[in-house]
């Protein structure tokens, strides 16, 4: 599935290729595959190019936030981010690298959620954070 049908995120800040598993209001798993052609590489780092662990946080955000979306009890809704608690990067991601996300929604209510995020590369942890948002009108 694309993230695009389920979310308002366009290139250049679209960073969710695909949605590969779903349960509206639940879970959802995607990927976000790195080719080395994105703008940030350039300035992080010339010679090393990393990708930012902000943009890992953002792209599990984007893929919890189809998970909401995906559930019509938050049609005409917006999540937007309230914040990050414990956000761990364990592994640096590369241009090349395919990063597997993985978002769990742990509390749903009409106005405010929170969500586990685990973003790994070919199985080994690269980042992992609690997320809160906000559920504002569209």
């Amino acid at each position: 599935m694309r993230p695009d049908d389920l979310i308002p995120h366009r290139p250049p800040f679209l960073l969710v290729d695909e949605i590969t598993e779903l349960e509206p209001g639940q879970s959802a798993r995607g990927r976000w595959r790195l080719t080395g052609e994105e703008e940030f590489f350039a300035g992080h780092f010339p010679g090393r190019p990393t990708v930012p662990g902000v943009l890992m946080v953002e792209s599990l955000a984007q893929l919890g936030a189809a998970a909401v979306l995906a559930d019509e009890r938050y049609a005409g809704r917006l999540p937007l981010f309230g914040g990050i608690d414990r956000a761990r990067f364990r592994r640096q991601v590369v241009p090349g690298d395919s990063l597997d996300l993985e978002v769990r929604l742990t509390q749903m209510s009409a106005r405010a959620g929170r969500g586990h995020g685990v973003a790994s590369v070919a199985g080994e942890r690269a980042a992992e954070v609690d997320l809160l948002f906000v559920l504002v009108p569209a």
